[in-house]
C-alpha cells in the first residue's frame, strides 16, 4: 500500500480529501492530511480532488525501464479504456509508439477481459451461488475485505481482467515480462501483493510523459476488430454487455461509485439481497472515470461513446484456462485500530460541546458524516477537535461576544442602509435601551444623529476621536466610526468622557472664578495705591509748604 503518498504541501484545514474519501481512510496531524494505508482502498479520490496537489502516486516508470534493460521480452497490457485517454488513437497506432520505447509488443487487456467473462459465466452455470460479485475492480476487492467481510463469500474467486492477461501472456511467453497500462491507481498494489503475474504498472499520466520525454508522437489511427466486445469492460455495466445472461432465476445488476456499492453490500450482508449477479465498479463511470484519466474534466459520456464505437460484437479468440489456474483468494483485512469505548466517544463529543443529541449537527463539515463518526476518529488519533467547524464557530463567537459586550465602550454596528445590526451592553445603557432586540434593524436616527455615519459611508474614510455631545442622553462621547467595504458594514465606537468632560468644565469655571477674583484684587489694588498717592500727594505738599516756610523764617532770622 504504498502506490499512494502525501508529499508536504500547504495542506492545511481544506478536509476535502476526508470530505470525498468513502471510507475515512485519512489522519490529521500537523494540520497535513496522511493516508491510512491499512483502510485505504485506493479508490484515488483524495488525489483527485486535491486543491493542492498534495497526494502523489508513486511512479512506474524506472522500474519499467529497468524491466527492458533486462534483456527479457517486455510485453504491454493496454487497458481498453486507452481509447478514451487517447481519442483517436487504435491499438495498431499505440503498438507502434510503444515499441518506440523498447517494449517486445502491446496487447489489449480486454483479451483476459474476455477469459474472466468466460469464467464468470462458467460460475453461473455450474456453481449453484446465490450472490456473485465481480472482481475486476481491486479497489472494491479491498473495500470488501477490510469493511464487508461478511460479504467475501459473494465475491467471484477469479482473478481480474489485468492478471488474467499477464498470465496468458506468460503462458504463451515463459520468458517475458509485463506492464501493464492504465488509469488505476489500485492495479499498482493489485500487481504488488499478487507477485509473479504483474511485473510493473504504468498509469496514462506516465506514460504519456514517456512518450514526450522520448519524442515519440502517437498517429491518430483508428482500427477495427469485430472479435472486441470484451473493449466494453471499462464502462458501467460493460462486464454485462459482454455476459450472455441467459442463466435462469438471476437478477444482473451494474452499480458504480463507493457510496452506492457500500449502499448495495449493507444489503448484501444483511440478507435482503439473492440470486444477484452484481457488476461493482469503484469509479462512476466505471474506469473510463478513473482516477488517472488525464482529463481532470468529466467526461463520461463522451468516454463510454469512445468504447462503444471501438469495442466490436464478437468476442476476442482466446484459449480458456483451467478454473483452478485463475482462481484468486480473498482475505479478511483486519483493521489496526481498535474501537473506542462509549465513555470515550462520550468524552470527545463533550469537548466539542455536543452535550445533548440536538447538538450534533452532523453537518459533515469536518468530513464525517457524523459528530459521532468524528468522535472516534478523534479517539483513534485520526482526527483532531479543532476540525469540527461548529465548535470553532462557536468559540470564536463566544470569544468574541464576551469582549464585546464587557468592554466598556460603547459598540454600535449598522449596515450600509443605516440599519442597527448589534449593539452591546455598554451602548444600551448609554442609550437607555432595556433591550438589543429594541432597536435591532431599525434606523439608527432613533437613538443618535446618523450624521457622522452617513460622512463615513460616502467618504469611505474613518473618523477617529471625534468629541460629541449627546444632549438627549447628557453624555460625552469621543466617537471613532470605521468602514467595512468587504462587509458593507459600519462599525461605531463610543468612548463615555463625560466625567472627564464635566472635570475639565469644573476646572474652567474654577479658573474663569479666579481670574474673576484676580481681576476684582487687581482693580481693588489699584484704586487703594490711587488713593495712597493721592493722600501722599496732598501730605508731601503740605509738608514742603511747612518746610518751606520754616527755611524762609530761619533765613529771616
Amino acid at each position: 500500500m504504498n502506490c499512494l503518498t502525501l508529499k508536504q504541501s500547504n495542506c492545511k484545514n481544506c478536509y476535502k480529501c476526508i470530505r470525498n474519501c468513502p471510507v475515512k481512510a485519512i489522519r490529521f496531524s500537523g494540520n497535513q492530511a496522511h493516508i491510512v494505508g491499512n483502510e485505504c482502498i485506493l479508490c484515488g479520490q483524495c488525489f483527485v480532488v486535491c486543491p493542492q496537489n498534495a497526494k502523489q502516486i508513486v511512479d512506474g516508470t524506472e522500474k519499467a525501464k529497468v524491466l527492458l534493460q533486462s534483456g527479457d521480452p517486455v510485453v504491454v497490457s493496454l487497458a481498453p479504456s486507452f481509447i478514451a485517454n487517447y481519442p483517436g488513437v487504435g491499438i495498431e497506432a499505440m503498438r507502434r509508439a510503444l515499441k518506440r520505447l523498447g517494449f517486445h509488443d502491446v496487447e489489449e487487456t480486454a483479451i483476459g477481459a474476455t477469459i474472466v467473462k468466460n469464467e464468470y459465466e462458467r460460475m453461473l452455470r455450474e456453481e449453484a451461488r446465490d450472490v456473485i460479485i465481480t472482481s475486476c475492480c481491486h479497489s472494491i476487492n479491498l473495500l470488501i475485505q477490510k469493511y464487508f467481510p461478511a460479504a467475501l463469500e459473494y465475491l467471484a474467486d477469479v482473478v481480474s481482467p489485468m492478471q488474467a492477461h499477464c498470465l496468458d501472456i506468460k503462458r504463451r511467453m515463459p520468458q517475458a515480462k509485463t506492464v501493464f497500462i492504465g488509469p488505476c491507481v489500485a492495479k499498482k498494489d493489485e500487481a504488488e501483493h499478487y507477485e509473479g503475474i504483474v511485473d510493473a504498472v504504468l498509469t496514462f499520466e506516465e506514460l504519456t510523459r514517456w512518450l514526450q520525454a522520448e519524442g515519440v508522437t502517437l498517429e491518430k489511427e483508428i482500427d477495427e476488430a469485430p472479435n472486441s466486445r470484451a473493449r466494453f469492460f471499462p464502462t458501467t455495466g460493460g462486464v454485462l454487455k459482454t455476459m450472455a445472461q441467459t442463466q435462469p432465476g438471476y437478477t444482473f445488476i451494474a452499480l458504480d461509485g463507493v457510496e452506492n456499492c457500500i449502499a448495495a453490500l449493507n444489503e448484501i450482508v444483511a440478507g435482503k439481497v439473492h440470486k444477484c449477479f452484481i457488476e461493482m465498479s469503484a469509479c462512476v463511470g466505471s474506469c473510463v472515470g478513473g482516477p488517472v484519466m488525464e482529463k481532470h474534466s468529466k467526461a463520461l459520456v463522451q468516454d463510454y461513446l469512445a468504447v462503444a464505437g471501438y469495442a466490436g460484437e464478437g468476442d476476442f479468440p482466446v484459449t480458456q484456462p483451467d478454473p483452478l489456474d485463475v482462481k484468486k483468494g480473498f482475505s479478511y483485512i483486519a483493521p489496526h485500530l481498535a474501537q473506542p469505548t462509549e465513555a470515550e466517544i462520550n468524552a470527545v463529543l463533550r469537548q466539542m460541546g455536543k452535550f445533548r443529541p440536538e447538538q450534533e449537527l452532523n453537518c459533515g463539515s469536518c468530513g464525517y458524516s457524523t459528530c459521532r463518526e468524528k468522535a472516534i476518529a478523534v479517539c483513534q488519533g485520526k482526527a483532531e477537535i479543532s476540525m469540527c467547524l461548529p465548535y470553532l464557530k462557536d468559540k470564536a463567537e463566544s470569544f468574541s461576544d464576551t469582549i464585546v459586550e464587557n468592554t466598556p465602550n460603547g459598540l454600535i454596528v449598522l449596515n450600509d442602509k443605516l440599519e442597527v445590526q448589534q449593539i452591546n451592553s455598554a451602548a444600551r445603557r448609554m442609550f437607555n435601551i432595556r433591550s438589543a432586540s429594541d432597536v435591532l434593524g431599525a434606523q439608527v436616527v432613533r437613538i443618535l444623529e446618523p450624521g457622522i455615519f452617513r460622512q463615513v459611508l460616502e467618504s469611505c474614510r474613518n473618523v477617529t476621536g471625534h468629541r460629541m455631545y449627546l444632549a438627549e442622553y447628557r453624555v460625552y462621547v469621543d466617537m471613532t466610526v470605521m468602514y467595512d467595504r468587504d462587509s458593507h458594514l459600519l462599525i461605531g465606537i463610543m468612548r463615555d468622557v463625560t466625567e472627564e468632560a464635566s472635570a475639565r468644565e469644573r476646572k474652567e469655571i474654577i479658573s474663569q472664578q479666579t481670574i474673576e477674583v484676580a481681576d476684582r484684587v487687581v482693580e481693588k489694588q489699584m484704586r487703594i495705591v490711587q488713593e495712597i498717592a493721592s493722600l501722599l500727594g496732598e501730605t508731601a505738599a503740605e509738608t514742603k509748604i511747612a518746610l518751606t516756610k520754616l527755611k524762609e523764617s530761619i533765613m529771616n532770622e
